[in-house]
């Protein structure tokens, strides 16, 4: 390389630029996307080079040297680059966040770690074909090691060890860019993309499916976005599935992001029935070799279909020809930690960049989606009907005022219950909080296990006898008296997914009772198992939270019981009733999606309700509609631009007081720009921190970002405490 070239990296460290270093002394080329060790304080950490400049505004003595290049070639493609450093700017946040994080961890670790892997295939650099016979003249051994590779590379690390290459050997020719390593993957069969013959027989598309494909297909060759707006069980993925299946045709790759990882089986199965073994799953359920393979396959082109949540946004695929994101309304696909993005946002971002078609897809559209077909800027297209002719269900309303509630279930729907199973179906009963019970109190004083670290109560788990809190993760022993005038008579209060659980196996001992929530579905093989275990059509209870309401397809279910939905009718966010809507369509959505006819069962204490009367009267966009006129005349996203800043500090009136300097200064530098705040989060206090935060609007996303790089520039510059932190939040789903 030139000897005035530098190499600008993203380091994982939370710094707002990325830092200049000299090249490593090999005088290798490096090019943006490569992975580097370079040293960071007293650390080495392994970034990812984002550009290769001339000179740097640092004097050459200031300026420290990368110590190894663990790429010949760009591990991130340009576009993946680009799409990182995007989200970036557009989320204020670290070149090393949204950068070196969306790596898969075992990309991250430092060499040693990385070249000790057992499937290593070891090949020498092409740079090495260049060099020079003399160049390792003093290390004939390393000489003898790379003449190997060049002969016979690729060479797993077993054969470099039977041939006399030791491991260190390998690290050095590596540190020195001379040979690289990778999985031991197949070369890309492309000439395959026709796929194996289907598993099972391909329905025929309804007329509807059809009139929307031809759509789709339409738009091929360039960007676009729809909006696939389509009913429980109206065959959406179906659509999904014939539009990859042209694309895989055209020698295209596809990505599919769902919210959840407990959608990857399912959704995974019928894709593997039509596609065969060229489709993989990347999610968080998975072992840190396995989403490394899984992401180099897709990068290297041999799987042609990636499914996965919202971090496989970021993988590359060369071939990329469409994207779809499933159940695009779930608020799942919005990061709420650390680097906080959108998947779903940055997916139609990434579709435009690359020039191709995206589909969002849902029974139940976001307002933001819906703001923007109406804009223009989606297509929108509905599948009105559900497939194959099943109808939708038919819906109650229970009146539960003055009921004494078993477990949390009135009598009519222990009866209805149990006439499902008898008549040989399943039954899903939804119920959004986990544990035995919500609160524990004493009958006498009054007491309530609250969490002293957060402002909320402790969840009783009796199976562990703990209190646990959900938002901090305290957890302490069940009290067997009071703390405060040490009485026996403590009782739980409310029911949760353990409660009720309970109490179906006591009334119907003779059907299983599978429990589906956080403490039970633990990694991708919990998953899998229950869904073989459903979709086996043995009558069965399913109980849980929203884990069961999002786009499963559970063809034996006849019965859907919402025990709870009125928490959700009364909260003071203005998002609340767009999400209350979309669980309780979505978890109806479950019931009679086969041919067998389905109920859903509404418990509540408000059967009068506007909101529930509109929605079960006249549909989910009977429901919608005048929300988003409500939300266009108040000017509330998605009609206006919002963001969040919020600091954390174990003091309040520390964190209070530098909001409101900011503030200030924020009012007085954009006149336009309404400030609310500084106020207590949602959760005022968690983890033993008060949130306490500042709500930035604007009608326009110019001026509203320009004053948020402007205050992160303040509270980068701010001496923080020990344990005091702040964080921005664009487009934020709470607080807005």
């Amino acid at each position: 390389m030139p000897d005035d070239l530098i190499l600008r990296v993203a380091v994982p460290a939370p710094l707002r630029q990325s830092l200049d270093y000299l090249p490593p002394p090999e005088g290798t080329e490096v090019r943006p996307g490569v992975r580097v060790v370079v040293p960071l304080g007293k650390r080495k950490v392994v970034g990812v080079v984002v550009d290769v400049v001339s000179g740097s505004s640092l004097s050459g003595n200031r300026l420290k040297q990368a110590l190894a290049i663990l790429d010949p070639e760009p591990i991130l493609s340009r576009d993946i680059l680009d799409l990182c450093l995007f989200a970036a700017r557009y989320y204020h946040a670290t070149p090393g966040e949204a950068v070196v994080n969306t790596l898969p961890a075992a990309l991250r670790s430092l060499p040693k770690s990385a070249i000790r892997k057992s499937s290593l295939q070891w090949r020498a650099a092409p740079q090495a074909e260049a060099l020079p016979a003399s160049a390792l003249s003093r290390s004939p051994r390393l000489s003898a090691a790379l003449a190997f590779l060049r002969e016979h590379g690729p060479a797993s690390d077993v054969a470099c060890r039977l041939a006399g290459i030791t491991a260190a050997q390998l690290r050095t020719l590596h540190s020195r860019g001379l040979a690289f390593a990778e999985p031991g993957l197949e070369p890309p069969d492309k000439g395959s993309d026709t796929g194996p013959e289907p598993l099972f027989t391909v329905p025929k598309p309804s007329a509807a499916q059809e009139a929307v494909l031809q759509v789709l297909f339409s738009q091929q060759g360039g960007f676009a976005c729809s909006l696939l707006e389509g009913v429980t069980g109206s065959g959406k993925t179906e659509v999904y599935l014939r539009l990859i299946e042209r694309v895989l045709g055209e020698g295209g790759q596809a990505l599919v992001l769902v919210p959840e990882i407990g959608l990857t089986p399912q959704t995974r199965q019928r894709f593997v029935e039509r596609f065969g073994a060229r489709v993989g799953v990347l999610h968080s359920g998975l072992g840190d070799r396995e989403r490394e393979r899984t992401w180099r396959q897709a990068a290297s082109g041999k799987l042609r279909v990636l499914i996965g949540t919202r971090s496989a946004l970021f993988t590359p695929m060369p071939d990329l020809g469409v994207i779809v994101v499933d159940e695009e309304h779930d608020g799942s696909f919005k990061q709420q930690e650390g680097f906080r993005y959108s998947a779903r946002d940055l997916a139609v971002y990434r579709a435009r960049q690359r020039n191709i078609p995206i589909v969002l897809g849902s029974a139940t559209p976001s307002t933001e989606s819906l703001a923007n077909c109406r804009a223009g800027r989606f297509h929108h297209l509905e599948l009105p009907q559900r497939a194959g002719g099943a109808s939708a269900p038919s819906t109650r309303l229970l009146d539960v005022r003055g009921q004494t509630l078993d477990g949390g279930l009135c009598a009519e729907v222990i009866d209805a219950i149990g006439t499902q199973l008898g008549a040989g179906n399943q039954v899903l009963v939804f119920l959004n909080r986990r544990g035995w019970a919500p609160l524990l109190s004493c009958s006498d004083c009054g007491w309530m296990a609250d969490c002293h670290q957060c402002d909320a109560r402790l969840t009783l788990h009796r199976a562990q006898n703990l209190l646990w809190c959900h938002h901090c993760d305290t957890r302490t022993p069940t009290p067997s008296r009071c703390p405060g005038c040490h009485s026996a008579r403590l009782v739980a209060l409310g029911a949760g997914t353990e409660r009720t659980e309970h109490t179906l196996q006591r009334h119907f001992p003779s059907f299983p009772v599978r429990r589906i929530d956080r403490g039970t579905m633990q990694g991708a093989a919990a998953i899998e198992k229950l869904y073989e275990e459903t979709t086996s059509g043995e009558p069965c209870i399913l109980v849980g939270t929203q884990m069961l309401a999002k786009g499963h397809h559970f063809p034996a279910v006849t019965l859907a019981v919402i025990v709870d939905l009125d928490g959700g009718l009364f909260s003071a966010d203005y998002r609340a009733a767009e999400r209350t809507g979309q669980l309780l369509v979505q978890v109806s959505g479950r019931a009679g999606r086969a041919q067998r006819p389905g109920e859903v069962l509404i418990q509540t204490l408000h059967p009068g309700h506007p909101w529930l009367k509109r929605l079960l009267s006249g549909g989910y966009r009977a429901f919608i509609d005048p929300l988003l006129a409500d939300r266009e005349s108040g000017g509330l996203p998605p009609f206006g631009h919002a963001a969040v800043l919020r600091v954390e500090s174990p003091r309040e009136r520390s964190a209070s007081d530098l909001l409101a300097t900011l503030k200030r200064d924020l009012r007085a530098d954009f006149p336009g720009l309404e400030v609310v705040g500084p106020v207590p989060a949602q959760m005022a206090k968690r983890a033993g921190r008060y949130r306490i935060q500042l709500l930035l609007r604007d009608t326009r996303r110019a001026p509203l970002h320009a004053a948020l790089e402007q205050a992160c520039q303040r509270l980068d510059a701010h001496r923080f405490a020990a344990h005091e932190r702040w964080q921005v939040d664009v487009d934020p789903l709470d607080g807005a």
